[in-house]
């Protein structure tokens, strides 16, 4: 199965995503705060990463930051937090995490979220040796904060970069919200589940971002 490494400062969590993850066949190391998380995630280079916002000595994005920035998110990261708002999800998500699971985490949340992002891994992988093999190399589209994301689609989204701050996000954040959506089939419950928001915050966004809802119908 895959290394997974769990990086919490909650004691009890960490033991309950370990007994989880471990009953699933996955090998786990599990870690207490960023400093801990520093050295296993250069001792046991895991295939995947749970990784807590509030921690007390660095947070959860403050430490997806910095590895994006030495250029070892070479992994999926989940995110995972009890009190965290849109906008910290979504910078997460911008650095490069993949998805966002939010506390009490579900068993069934959280092992869709751990299958999705080992897929995507090796979706990933693959298409990288693919595209080498191929030549065409060049073509590739990669960036340090989301190595996941190895080829890009002719109709990837632009951002303007030179609009105010709050205008840039929205665009940002519709985009998003319109890939997962499209990723899902118009499914707001998938959607859901995968931006860790709620049915009824989703669909305020969504209206709030002016994001056509219109594929949505079958799934309200």
């Amino acid at each position: 199965m895959a290394n997974i490494l769990v990086v919490d400062d909650e004691l009890g969590i960490r033991d309950l995503l370990f007994e989880i993850l471990n009953d699933e066949g996955h090998a786990v190391e599990v870690a207490e705060n960023a400093a801990a998380a520093r050295a296993a995630r250069l001792a046991a280079r895991p295939d995947l990463v749970l990784l807590d916002i509030w921690m007390p000595d660095t947070d959860g994005v403050t430490l997806l930051k910095e590895w994006a920035g030495a250029g070892l998110l070479n992994m999926p990261v989940i995110m995972m937090s009890g009190h965290a708002t849109i906008d910290t999800a979504v910078e997460a998500t911008r650095i490069g995490a993949q998805a966002f699971l939010e506390k009490p985490i579900t068993l069934q949340k959280l092992l869709k979220a751990v299958e999705q992002g080992l897929a995507r891994k090796s979706a990933a992988s693959a298409a990288l040796k693919g595209v080498a093999a191929s030549g065409r190399i060049h073509d590739a589209v990669t960036t340090p904060a989301s190595p996941q994301a190895v080829v890009l689609p002719p109709t990837h989204q632009s951002f303007d970069l030179e609009l105010p701050l709050r205008d840039a996000r929205d665009q940002f954040e519709r985009a998003y919200f319109e890939y997962h959506l499209a990723q899902e089939n118009g499914s707001m419950t998938r959607v859901a589940e995968k931006t860790g928001l709620e049915r009824t915050h989703l669909y305020r966004k969504l209206k709030q971002l002016g994001v056509d809802l219109s594929k949505t119908k079958r799934a309200a």
